[in-house]
């Protein structure tokens, strides 16, 4: 008899129960160019009738970027699709090569396994006092794998402590993705900085530069997306 696969994401334990769920947030990142004129975007955004943010590119004057998020993969081969094939998107140059896809995850320790991976992410992206945001791919070189667990979490605790710290501050907050499987690159994470400002965002990436795992265990990061968002959906 084959033993069931089991695919859940696992939090810590709490009310004496161990958490398991069975639901994750996919989000995904697209840019365009050729758009001299955001508003037209946000106005079929704000009647789209689903969650989006907006961002003017700060690298292109030209440029916005487009984040949206279901816990229902076919909303973007479907709903997200139609939406884009028509005005005013239809007429944007897609810039493939900044695409990103990828899903929520759990560590096993999250105290709320439901809000880590579908309320946090939204409140995250949706807060209006956070309109900054730097969205960029990675990937991990394979010797991580093949690390002792105890050795991981250490390496992977260096990392965590440098974002609490910007989170504590009110820099910045992040998103992690898992992208295994979900991208062109071939890349694993997909990670999202947002703050009130853009300084502290380029600040938290210079200090995740300096720790082990960037340092030795990273093989590729990027291209990075850097923008301010003009439109963000309301947080229900």
């Amino acid at each position: 008899m084959r033993e069931k696969l089991d695919i859940a994401e696992r939090g810590g334990v709490r009310n004496g129960r161990p958490q398991v769920s069975d639901r994750r947030l996919f989000m995904q990142f697209l840019a365009f160019g050729g758009c001299p004129d955001a508003k037209p975007l946000v106005e079929s955004l704000a009647s789209a009738g689903f969650p989006s943010v907006l961002y003017e590119d700060a690298n292109d004057a030209r440029g916005v970027g487009l984040l949206t998020f279901s816990e229902q993969p076919d909303f973007f081969v479907a709903t997200l699709r139609r939406f884009l094939g028509r005005p005013p998107f239809e007429g944007l140059d897609l810039k493939l090569e900044y695409t990103m896809l990828g899903r929520t995850y759990a560590l096993g320790y999250e105290p709320d396994l439901e809000d880590w991976l579908l309320n946090r992410p939204r409140r995250t992206v949706l807060n209006r006092g956070w309109p900054w945001a730097v969205w960029y791919p990675l990937r991990r070189a394979g010797s991580f794998s093949a690390l002792p667990p105890e050795e991981q979490a250490s390496i992977l605790g260096e990392h965590g402590r440098i974002g609490h710290a910007f989170g504590e501050a009110g820099y910045a907050q992040d998103i992690r993705l898992a992208c295994f499987g979900l991208d062109k690159s071939d890349n694993d994470f997909v990670i999202g900085l947002v703050g009130p400002e853009l300084y502290p965002l380029s600040a938290c990436v210079q200090q995740m530069r300096r720790t082990r795992q960037t340092s030795t265990y990273i093989e590729r990061m990027g291209p990075f997306f850097v923008g301010k968002a003009v439109w963000q959906s309301p947080l229900d």
